[in-house]
């Protein structure tokens, strides 16, 4: 019998992979993760209803629970990074920085210092162990999340259990009503992995000075002004703030680009303008889940963002971890701070962080 630690964060998926682990005959006990001090923001995040849920689901299931805060580690290891990126104009995926070094460094360590085998969370993927340990897409295509599980390690990874690797998102809430779980209808969460569904910009601002600059458009038009180049992303249509300004064509705008050195946010006219499409990008800091750079230039398919169907590409990489990512077909708003994620068939490679869109 292996002693397994779940990570149980009083949402579905988490509550229906603790079930499954007691139905497998496992030692299975939990943990609440509390990463981020809200002492001063009340009604932005709903810890104390997740504790409850989480709560009620292990007394359900007859499993000892603990609550366990890595905000010291929350902070230095995800939120710096998280300003740092901004601050530079870029848009991080501060989820797969906090898989990396929180849930399977921060709670592994915790989770194997407490005599446990395996940690488990409630993430739509698989885990194989032939030749090497192998990481593939959930069975749900519209659940995967192996995008934010790329840059985890063959040791991370033979320490950790995916129940949900073989369900889909409706059986999970089946089970879950089933088994008389009060969140088997509960939101799935959208915000930032431990910080919550809270305004976005308004919670930005609070770390990070505004710096206004001008909107142009590629020919230098000026057509408004921007609040900071941090609150944009490439492709963004809402929010911009400039409506039909200079508007001849009737086209909404959208953002093309980021002028750092002039502080400038350049926009164009209409959802498939060229300045938006690129065919190729490079990254930085690649990651194999093998552990073993393959040998390059190789075909395989890539996302550049969550859920996007996944492109034919061709890899090609240099020295100190960087690489060349060329697409078959044009890719619309590549970003950098985003991640692209390699994948062959059903097998997660890797991936890497998007430093530049290119051309050619």
């Amino acid at each position: 019998m292996s002693k397994v630690i779940i990570g149980l964060s009083g949402g579905v998926d988490s509550a229906v992979a603790a079930l499954l682990l007691r139905q497998q005959g496992h030692a299975v006990a939990a943990v609440f993760m509390k990463n981020w001090d809200e002492d001063d923001e009340a009604g932005y995040c709903p810890a104390a209803e997740d504790l409850a849920d989480a709560r009620e689901i292990a007394e359900r299931l007859d499993i000892e629970l603990s609550t366990v805060s890595f905000s010291a580690e929350y902070w230095n290891r995800v939120f710096r990074h998280f300003l740092d990126e901004y601050a530079a104009g870029r848009t991080p995926s501060p989820d797969i920085i906090c898989n990396r070094e929180i849930k399977f460094r921060a709670f592994l360590d915790h989770a194997l210092a407490a005599g446990a085998d395996y940690i488990a969370t409630g993430h739509y993927a698989r885990i194989v162990s032939i030749p090497v340990i192998r990481l593939l897409k959930g069975v749900d295509v519209r659940k995967d999340q192996t995008y934010f599980l790329h840059t985890l390690t063959q040791e991370q990874l033979s320490r950790s259990l995916f129940p949900l690797g073989e369900l889909e998102k409706t059986e999970v809430r089946r089970l879950a009503r089933e088994a008389g779980f009060p969140v088997h209808d509960k939101k799935d969460s959208t915000g930032i992995c431990f910080i919550g569904e809270r305004r976005f910009n308004d919670f930005l601002v609070r770390y990070l000075k505004k710096n206004p600059g001008q909107i142009r458009t590629p020919d230098g038009t000026v057509v408004g002004e921007h609040a900071g180049l941090m609150f944009y992303t490439i492709g963004q249509r809402q929010g911009l703030g400039i409506g039909g300004r200079h508007d001849s064509t009737g086209e909404p705008w959208y953002v093309a680009g980021k002028d750092l050195d002039s502080n400038t946010l350049i926009v164009v006219q209409g959802g498939k303008h060229p300045a938006l499409y690129r065919r190729c990008l490079r990254a930085s800091h690649l990651h194999w889940i093998s552990e073993q750079t393959p040998a390059t230039p190789f075909s395989c398919t890539a996302r550049i963002r969550h859920q996007q169907a996944v492109q034919e590409c061709t890899v090609s990489t240099g020295g100190d971890r960087e690489g060349k990512v060329d697409f078959e077909r044009l890719q619309r708003a590549i970003t950098p701070g985003q991640s692209v994620v390699f994948y062959s068939g059903e097998d997660c490679l890797g991936g890497g962080i998007i430093e530049t869109a290119l051309d050619s």
